[in-house]
């Protein structure tokens, strides 16, 4: 039977058509502030009033959305979260839920011929409008209630329209579960720059070591120079080039002369200012020591380029911000060439076809994304090693891709690791040892620690490839041994949530079967269950994502191996291994749907 047949059901099929009356009023989840006390009132979520679409206005229904870790950001943070900055949440409340599917039940005026009854769409959580950042769930009403008003900000926004359709034969769950996968297939496909910004503004500044025979090479294209050069302290030859260069390519040069060894604490405030309004989009480090490091990373701008000339100063760790690598799209290079511009080489994201990778802190619900995609790579890793601390998660882990492991015998080795009692460094040290010495091809830390950072770096191989996807708070320093990036070829790479392109191909990969999110369902809920979801999210209680289905008001936090007891008609539709399906869903939506 198709999936599509499944709703065959006159009730399954209404729903989807979104036929029927409106309620007068409908259920939310509002936050008040930082704390699991403000959620709701009294513990429980509210009721609001409906109310029609604007002319430019589309009134939607949540069918189904996935609790983030992100959101218990949010919880913890209130008002002080970086995207909430200047709201007054007692007086305008936060609605939750941006990994959401909906389904349009009515458009406005304006809009009945762009938006229909029952089409189902998913939504881009990072939405622009009119150059301001917002977002679904955060600035904007989320998923955490089962009506919502779209709008402008929504359907025209600067990237065009934030929704994207759903097939009908798609699951609710299946869907709304592509956003934080998104968010996981972007990290590989990162675009770094190879050369300067056009029209950026460069610092390049001498350390102890600068060499007096660099040279400046190619770091730009021809034709798109950066507007502005600040050189602070660099060798006379490179001056001159920097000088010959900027007559000929019409960018401004600023030459701060300060004498011999690292720049000076005093000058930085002057450095700072020459990058004018703005911070500066590259800085290139000419044989800088840790402190000079650490004194001139803060002077990066988002999605800077640090590139590292040389080593022969770096005699100690550097301080480096790794969440600011992670959430500021920073990026970190090196060369021990006399061309600073080969510090500009482009940097490999997508795990190495059969090499070596490790995820650290697998067993949560984004590691695990993390390790079934590298199972269901064509050409993935050649050995898969998942590490956690906590046994129980990662044997469920196993449990879960029991089939996807099975199928990758003979081409390739999954090996799953705690620390049984050894300490970081000789847990460390036995991970290592599965490499035979080689080191791994690419690290993924999913534990959100600089610690963890820190004792990972030695374990990477030459050219090998860190992936910085738990985000740590900006602030937060790992202390790096910096020549790894100039001698080995070590980079180190990091992202946050994901763009439209990234939901649109990653849609496409749950549509095709070529990723499956339902794997990801670890337990779901009705709307009242919202609260109780979230405390075991905050405290990773659950080895998956917990799917909430806001149409269906008291069910409690269920697992989906106790659907067993409390709805056996739902759990002898499951997968292998109590694995989600679209079967499952349907008869669980005609069971529990009012």
């Amino acid at each position: 039977m198709s999936n599509e047949r499944l709703y065959d059901d006159p009730k399954l099929a209404a729903y989807r058509r979104a036929d029927g009356p409106l309620p007068e009023r409908y259920w939310l989840w509002p936050l008040y502030g930082a704390g699991f006390e403000n959620l709701g009132r009294d513990g429980q979520p509210i009721e609001a009033e409906m109310r029609e679409p604007g002319p430019d206005e589309i009134l939607v229904r949540h069918d189904a959305v996935g609790l983030c870790f992100s959101d218990t950001k949010i919880l913890h943070a209130g008002e002080s979260h970086p995207r909430l900055s200047g709201r007054d949440m007692r007086a305008n409340p936060v609605v939750m839920g941006h990994e959401v599917v909906l389904t349009v039940v009515q458009a406005g005026a304006n809009r009945v011929e762009q938006f229909k009854p029952g089409e189902r769409y998913i939504v881009q959580a990072d939405i622009y409008y009119r150059g301001k950042g917002l977002a679904y769930g955060y600035a904007l009403q989320g998923g955490l209630s089962q009506f919502n008003i779209v709008g402008p900000e929504v359907l025209d926004g600067d990237e065009g329209c934030y929704l994207l359709p759903v097939r009908p034969e798609t699951g609710y769950a299946q869907a709304a579960l592509t956003e934080p996968w998104a968010c996981v297939t972007a990290s590989y496909d990162v675009q770094y720059r190879a050369g300067w910004l056009p029209e950026g503004t460069v610092l390049i500044v001498g350390g102890p070591a600068a060499r007096g025979d660099t040279v400046l090479g190619t770091p730009y294209a021809g034709g798109q120079p950066p507007r502005k050069v600040v050189a602070a302290g660099v060798p006379a030859a490179l001056g001159e080039e920097l000088a010959a260069r900027a007559k000929a390519d019409g960018f401004s040069l600023v030459t701060l002369e300060i004498g011999a060894g690292a720049l000076a604490e005093a000058l930085v405030e002057r450095v700072r200012a020459e990058a004018g309004e703005g911070s500066y989009t590259d800085i290139v480090f000419l044989g800088p020591d840790a402190d000079l490091y650490a004194l001139v990373e803060p002077l990066a701008g988002h999605g800077c380029q640090l590139s590292i000339v040389g080593a022969d100063a770096l005699n100690g760790p550097a301080p480096v911000d790794v969440g600011r690598l992670h959430y500021d799209h920073l990026s970190l290079t090196g060369t021990d060439s006399a061309d600073l511009s080969q510090a500009y080489q482009p940097i490999r994201t997508e795990l190495t076809p059969d090499g070596a990778a490790l995820f650290i802190g697998a067993a949560g619900p984004m590691g695990q994304m993390h390790v079934q995609r590298a199972l269901q790579a064509e050409g993935g890793p050649r050995r898969i090693v998942a590490s956690d601390l906590d046994p129980a998660r990662l044997g469920a882990l196993e449990t879960k891709y029991e089939s996807l492991i099975a199928a990758k015998r003979g081409v390739s080795e999954f090996l799953a690791r705690t620390p049984e009692g050894k300490s970081p460094v000789e847990f460390n040290d036995s991970l290592y040892a599965l490499t035979d010495g080689a080191g791994y091809d690419d690290i993924v830390v999913l534990a959100p620690s600089a610690r963890v950072i820190e004792g990972a770096v030695p374990m990477l191989a030459e050219g090998g490839m860190m992936n910085i996807f738990a985000g740590l708070a900006r602030g937060t320093r790992a202390n790096i041994d910096l020549r790894v990036v100039v001698e080995r070829g070590v980079r180190f790479t990091g992202t946050s949530g994901s763009a439209i392109r990234d939901l649109r191909g990653m849609l496409g990969a749950a549509e095709s079967g070529a990723l499956n999110p339902n794997l990801s369902v670890a337990a779901i809920a009705g709307l009242s269950g919202v609260k109780e979801g979230l405390e075991g999210v905050d405290s990773q209680d659950f080895p998956g994502k917990v799917v909430v289905y806001p149409q269906i008001l008291d069910l409690p936090v269920t697992r989906l191996e106790d659907l067993e007891r409390t709805l056996p008609k739902v759990y002898a539709l499951l997968g292998p291994q109590h694995a989600w399906t679209v079967e499952a869903e349907a008869e669980f939506l005609k069971e529990c749907l009012p």
